[in-house]
């Protein structure tokens, strides 16, 4: 399994790590975030039991992302769906950034991972001061 940097010329991009266990992939958060190269040669010579290899490809919008300063999460048995809000800062208003719809486990492991990834930010910069915050706001979707 051949890792690549996010800033290779394939455009591979950083990922979360699936479920925690021995598949061979960096766990989540850290320095070693990376990202991997599916090759179908190399599938063949893998041993069984071992999950392929994931290319991820993303052009260069996708790569910068989108800053969000509210999310909404919602569930059911199904699913868990975030919704990334940028609320502007001198106006009752806001804009849907991006979104996303999660299976519960998957959920839970980007939860865990977020925890390990503040724990590690805190040891590293320090506590991270939450703003004291009133009621939350009002929040609803128009078209």
């Amino acid at each position: 399994m051949k890792l690549r940097d996010a800033q290779s010329a394939n455009n591979t991009v950083p990922f979360l790590n699936a479920p925690a266990g021995d598949h061979g992939l960096p766990r989540a958060g850290g320095a070693d975030y990376g990202s991997v190269e599916w090759n179908p040669e190399e599938k063949m010579s893998q041993p069984i039991g071992t999950p392929p290899q994931v290319q991820i490809k993303a052009d260069e919008k996708e790569l910068l992302g989108q800053y969000s300063n509210l999310v909404l999460i919602y569930h059911n048995a199904e699913e868990f769906a975030l919704h990334f809000v940028y609320v502007f800062p001198n106006a009752p208003q806001g804009k849907l950034v991006s979104g996303a719809i999660l299976s519960p486990g998957h959920a839970k492991r980007l939860w865990r991972a977020l925890g390990e990834n503040i724990s590690r930010h805190e040891a590293q910069f320090g506590p991270i001061r939450e703003t004291p915050q009133g009621p939350p706001p009002q929040v609803g979707f128009i078209q």
